[in-house]
């Protein structure tokens, strides 16, 4: 596929002796390689959920500040991820491959060993570090390992990591915390992390980096502070106050920051985010609908989990098990989407993904708090068999339009794309939810004072004094907030159907298998 920019010849180093024919026929290896520390990184963003209420006890935290170990996570990721670019090409991608991978497995035994909430927040961050680091320099070792003929097939595979991680965390979650020990999310990291440390170390190319590019700091500075503003305005927006002036401020001040990190982009001879990957159509494309499929796919592990357990009664684990279809869909379809796209191109997988994705919203958005269990797990099931289809071949589409001199700062915005989509997605909906669940609380519960005219159970529940006013109170409830998971639903749906129209613009037809596969630094 020809690549829509006029780049600068970018410095490349000839591959030694034999190791071209190595690429081009030995790719799958190092990438179930690359998938073991993609894998592990994205999976404790969701694990970790399920038992924030077991921690908070055991901690002896209050809520609100128990908060701040997944708030603080999300941040110091939306900030670190920038900087995997410049430090790939510093230290070499296999050498900080196998450095996060070192640093993952020891913050993960920190947060195993944490004696109070403050140690389990510092850990935490330091956590965060490597977890946001392993995704970006992963998929840009894939767009380098990778021939282009092969290049849909390997995303199928990598998207084992990055989609059905977040599937499968409340599973396994639900069963540590609720037949284990909760600590154990944090420990299981240190094995995986040993055994992917010892196999990079096997099947990695062992190349040094030859050039020693500058660090970007005021370009790391303004985006650090930009997302990280923005990610904490959203998070806490619905604690704080949308008006207040904390939330004002953070959200400005971010703003501008994000717009002056563009101009210092601009102007500098080293970028931290080289600002050229936006000259492609294709990948800016690519950049939405990714966006789109992660709000979607966020929606569902936000509201699904909350639906089971606070409006039909389930226990963690029981829920998890009930989300369990979809990702076992995901399992099986991402690596047959892969070869998928390789013959037919990304537009016509990622068209119907996104169009199941949002019909299986629209069928979520008429839950009742007696939906049967199978119509929830249809729900479900067509929603993630849509995010198999599309997410990989959208994400392939956008880097393989990028010469190879832009991959790291192609992967690397595609991640943030992925963090901030899926931190607005849990806040903003959350938000909209909390609102909307007030307002038509107020409303419902207003029309108990026009008597039986208005709400007939009133005049069959009075017979049964409070007890019967406590019980229609608690029916009310539990429909307002059936109706706010709804409305996110319907809101994603929405979403998705526009992202549908704008899959079309995606480019279709078999990969050339005569591309030349260049051969960059490791």
């Amino acid at each position: 596929m020809p690549s829509e920019i006029s780049p600068r010849a970018p410095e490349l180093i000839p591959a030694p002796p034999g190791q071209g024919e190595a690429q081009e026929q030995g790719w799958l290896v190092p990438l179930m390689v690359l998938v073991v520390g993609t894998f592990m990184s994205v999976l404790d963003t969701s694990i970790v959920n399920v038992a924030v209420p077991k921690i908070q006890i055991e901690l002896n935290a209050a809520p609100d500040d128990v908060e701040w170990m997944v708030t603080g996570f999300t941040l110091v990721l939306g900030m670190v991820v920038p900087l995997s670019g410049w430090l790939g090409d510093r230290l070499g991608a296999s050498r900080l491959y196998i450095l996060s991978m070192v640093g993952f497995a020891l913050a993960s035994a920190l947060c195993g060993l944490a004696w109070d909430l403050t140690s389990m927040i510092i850990f935490r961050v330091l956590q965060a570090i490597p977890g946001g680091i392993l995704p970006v320099v992963s998929m840009t070792m894939l767009f380098r390992l990778v021939p282009p003929a092969k290049l849909g097939a390997a995303m199928g595979i990598f998207g084992l990591g990055v989609v059905v991680a977040p599937a499968i965390g409340p599973v396994l979650g639900g069963w540590l915390v609720e037949y284990s020990d909760w600590r154990l999310i944090f420990f299981i990291n240190v094995p995986i992390g040993l055994v992917g440390v010892v196999a990079a170390l096997a099947v990695f190319p062992k190349v040094r980096p030859t050039s020693w590019p500058k660090f970007d700091l005021w370009g790391f500075v303004t985006i650090a502070y930009g997302l990280a503003a923005i990610l904490l305005a959203l998070t806490e927006g619905q604690s704080w106050g949308w008006t207040g002036y904390r939330i004002l401020i953070l959200l400005i001040s971010g703003t501008l920051s994000l717009a002056l990190f563009v101009v210092i982009e601009l102007e500098v001879d080293h970028p931290l985010i080289n600002m050229r990957i936006f000259a492609s159509r294709t990948y800016n494309t690519t950049l939405v609908l990714v966006g789109v499929a992660m709000t979607a796919m966020f929606s569902m592990m936000y509201f699904g989990p909350q639906f089971l357990q606070v409006v039909q009664g389930l226990q963690p684990l029981d829920a998890g098990l009930v989300m369990t279809p979809g990702a076992a869909v995901l399992l099986v379809l991402m690596p047959l989407t892969g070869r998928l796209t390789d013959v037919l191109g990304p537009r016509y997988p990622a068209t119907v993904g996104l169009a199941l994705m949002g019909y299986g919203a629209y069928r979520l958005a008429s839950l009742t708090p007696d939906t049967p269990r199978p119509e929830f797990v249809w729900g479900t099931v067509i929603i993630y068999f849509g995010a198999g289809l599309a997410m990989m071949p959208i994400m392939s589409a956008g880097v393989a339009v990028l010469p190879p001199s832009l991959t790291s700062s192609g992967t690397g915005m595609n991640n943030v794309i992925q963090r901030a989509a899926s931190s607005i997605a849990v806040a903003v909906l959350g938000s909209l939810g909390a609102t909307a669940s007030a307002q038509l609380m107020n409303d419902r519960l207003g029309l108990l004072d026009t008597g039986g005219q208005a709400l007939p159970e009133v005049s069959a529940m009075s017979g049964d004094g409070a007890a019967g006013m406590m019980g229609l109170y608690q029916a009310t409830q539990m429909s307002v907030q059936v109706q706010t998971y709804n409305n996110g639903y319907f809101i994603t749906a929405i979403l998705c159907a526009a992202g549908t129209l704008l899959a079309l613009t995606l480019p279709s037809g078999k990969a050339d298998p005569n591309a030349p596969k260049v051969h960059v630094e490791m």
